[in-house]
């Protein structure tokens, strides 16, 4: 059996109740160990693989935390995934590349969706996306998958920007470093909606409510030695579309 549709079904009780029957819970990726699994506030834990993938994709950037013989370090990098692998690249002098490959890292995905004004400063909050990823990277050299991951992260940050622009030459390629993580051992945690009040505080006359957020594209900024005559591509003017 697929382990990425095994339904966790230890979150769902002795007996099947209709929430366990519900679209989000068919298709969990059941935790593969015990660090996988939500503790705190666990009903904001999701599984299924798509919840996990649509956060991985749509998140800019990931943090990678690992460990050195001087210490845990996270590291902000761009990531991209291609099926159930993630992949993160970097310079082969770079602390991340050199002590991460065989050695269990955990990459976290954040996406902030609003901020959650409550009428106490107790249960104000974030609305989020998150994914939590375990694993042990492993390292790149197949040429074609290395070049399947370039453009991946290439997408990532900018759709159809692969086709127009130059594509790494053999000194670029070998100055990188391409690492990949299975998406095998993931959690999201994801809250939404409006805050938890107090039932003493309803009636505070103190407002409440969601304040949104979105990532929204400004207007293009050409490169100051941007030759002339060289219009906005395809993929700056879709971007955000």
């Amino acid at each position: 059996m697929d382990p990425m549709r095994i339904v966790n079904w230890s979150r769902c009780g002795s007996e099947v109740s209709p929430e366990c029957q519900s679209p989000r819970y068919h298709g969990l990726m059941k935790p593969s160990s015990e660090r996988a699994t939500v503790k705190r506030l666990p009903e904001r834990g999701v599984y299924d693989e798509t919840t996990i993938n649509e956060v991985l994709d749509e998140a800019l950037i990931c943090h990678m935390a690992f460990v050195t013989d001087r210490g845990p370090v996270v590291i902000p990098t761009i990531h991209a995934r291609i099926g159930r692998t993630l992949y993160l690249h970097g310079s082969h002098a770079s602390r991340m590349m050199r002590s991460t490959p065989d050695e269990d890292v955990c990459v976290a995905a954040t996406i902030v969706d609003g901020i959650v004004a409550a009428r106490s400063a107790f249960h104000h909050s974030l609305n989020y996306r998150s994914v939590v990823i375990f694993g042990t990277p492993r390292n790149v050299t197949d040429g074609g998958e290395r070049s399947r991951a370039f453009e991946a992260i290439t997408e990532h940050v900018l759709p159809g920007r692969w086709d127009e622009a130059r594509q790494p030459n053999e000194k670029e390629d070998a100055g990188t470093k391409l690492l990949a993580i299975d998406i095998t051992e993931a959690s999201a945690k994801v809250r939404s909606g409006p805050p938890g009040d107090d039932e003493e505080d309803m009636y505070s006359g103190i407002w409440a409510g969601v304040i949104p957020l979105a990532v929204t594209p400004g207007p293009a900024q050409a490169a100051p030695d941007l030759e002339p005559g060289v219009d906005v591509p395809p993929s700056v003017k879709n971007y955000g579309a």
